[in-house]
């Protein structure tokens, strides 16, 4: 390609991208309110969708966030979910949410969101690598009706069947023996 051709094709092009659009195409409807069975619906995202003209405002309506859950386990932590399984018109919205109450030294796991990006807010308390003197409150916002959670010890050393426990053990740098421990505990 000879210079001037190369400067003809970016004229073009920077005269061409001001009439382009990039943009998500318009949802086909505002909403889809889901329901667990079919009942001459559509169905969309995994869920069927409720009759528009059936639809109320109990469906939009999730009351609990402001109760804080039980920290009294192991992990000294209590995640309460508000998804499209309780909250049936985040149905094709992509959001959800958590609150996540910590006791004193609580923490949230190492895990994942197979479907979703996550933002936390911090409302009460010090968290810190999500260790703390005292209790804390946090909400996070999930980019999906549906985020999922994949918590990394459990799927690690409590999977079926067992991963070898000499693999993890060069894999994590431990002695295989603190590997079968660890397996034994989330079996």
């Amino acid at each position: 390609m000879k210079a001037s051709q190369f400067l003809i094709a970016i004229v073009t092009l920077a005269l061409a991208i001001p009439f382009g659009n990039a943009y998500d195409p318009s949802p086909l409807q505002d909403f889809c309110v889901a329901i667990d069975k079919l009942d001459n619906g559509v169905f969309v995202n995994g869920k069927f969708c409720k009759d528009p003209k059936q639809v109320k405002a109990e469906d939009f309506f999730y009351s609990g966030l402001n109760i804080a859950g039980s920290t009294d386990n192991d992990v000294k932590s209590n995640v309460t979910t508000v998804n499209v399984e309780n909250l049936p018109g985040l149905n094709t919205m992509g959001i959800s949410l958590v609150r996540i109450d910590y006791a004193p030294y609580g923490q949230n796991p190492p895990h994942t969101h197979p479907r979703a990006t996550e933002i936390l807010v911090l409302i009460e308390g010090t968290l810190y690598v999500n260790v703390g003197k005292t209790p804390a409150v946090a909400f996070a916002g999930l980019s999906s009706q549906n985020a999922g959670v994949i918590t990394i010890a459990n799927t690690v050393f409590g999977s079926t069947p067992p991963i070898n426990p000499e693999f993890l053990a060069q894999a994590f740098q431990l002695d295989a023996n603190i590997v079968k421990d660890l397996q034994a505990k989330f079996a």
